[in-house]
């Protein structure tokens, strides 16, 4: 099958990251409403059900009735306030998550318009990492990219060479009493 092309660079990776470890015959809880990746998702062949949008910090419904193999999670974890509940509520056995990494020289996104659309955390790779193994994961796989700008200036030089994605796949570890 030919390569398609995707209108950036995070979409391309995320899915080259995905094929790596989800096959097409496993279903797929994809945290967060029908977006432009999920239907990249649905469109090479994956079995993908959102999340319908509920705040997922105090409804975890839609991910403890779920019966999906795996769940993913595309830059949805910053916008929450206790990611430890939602990984601990998950009964699939692998996740695949990525989130934006703190920048120094970056503030955290936040939106002045939509209230929901703001970054509690950003976090660092180790505290994904750590936050992971706390809820019962074992990490397998990580990779880090970074989001070029086409813009002047001393940031989108830096954003040229500093990663500014992480994704991770992980699965539960045997011992876990979720």
């Amino acid at each position: 099958m030919y390569e398609k092309t995707y209108p950036n660079k995070r979409f391309k990776l995320t899915l080259q990251f995905l094929k790596q470890h989800v096959n097409l015959s496993e279903s797929i809880l994809d945290l967060g409403v029908k977006n432009p990746f999920s239907e990249i998702m649905i469109a090479e062949g994956y079995s993908v059900e959102n999340s319908t949008g509920e705040d997922l910090d105090d409804n975890q419904s839609a991910i403890e009735i779920s019966n999906a193999e795996v769940v993913t999670a595309f830059e949805i974890f910053e916008h929450l306030l206790s990611p430890y509940e939602v990984l601990k509520s998950i009964k699939a056995d692998k996740i695949i998550i990525s989130v934006p990494l703190k920048l120094w020289f970056a503030s955290a996104y936040r939106s002045k318009t939509d209230m929901r659309d703001r970054h509690y955390h950003e976090f660092e790779d180790w505290q994904l990492d750590w936050l992971l193994e706390k809820t019962g994961w074992v990490i397998k796989d990580r990779k880090k990219w970074t989001n070029p700008v086409n813009k002047i200036g001393i940031r989108p030089i830096l954003r040229r060479f500093t990663p500014r994605y992480y994704i991770v796949y992980a699965e539960k570890a045997s011992n876990s009493n979720s």
